[in-house]
């Protein structure tokens, strides 16, 4: 695999944590398989993806100005991320649609 297909998983924002931590453990497993599926696909797979369904959030920039996006992580959860070259940087948790718009 070519290094800039590789998809790179950076969990490390302290909101996320703070989301990710706080659901009950049925919502945890499902984000958790949800991001070993993501770890293990490369980056064209992740923008075609029917189920992750990557949505560009057009209300909101990232931190430097970047552009965000959302991705179904389970049935009831969107995260907000964006692209910086191999990661995708995971920002929060929303248990639905619209907040993670806002």
């Amino acid at each position: 695999m070519a290094k800039s297909d590789r998809v790179l998983l950076d969990l490390n924002n302290p909101v996320f944590q703070e989301d990710l931590f706080a659901l009950e453990k049925e919502d945890s497993v499902r984000i958790l398989a949800a991001l070993y599926k993501i770890k293990k696909l490369k980056w064209a797979d992740v923008y075609k993806d029917k189920g992750l369904r990557w949505e560009l959030v057009q209300s909101r920039e990232g931190p430097t100005g970047q552009r965000l996006y959302t991705i179904r992580v389970s049935r009831g959860f969107r995260a907000l991320v964006y692209r910086e070259g191999e990661y995708i940087r995971f920002l929060s948790l929303h248990p639905d649609h619209d907040s993670a718009y806002k």
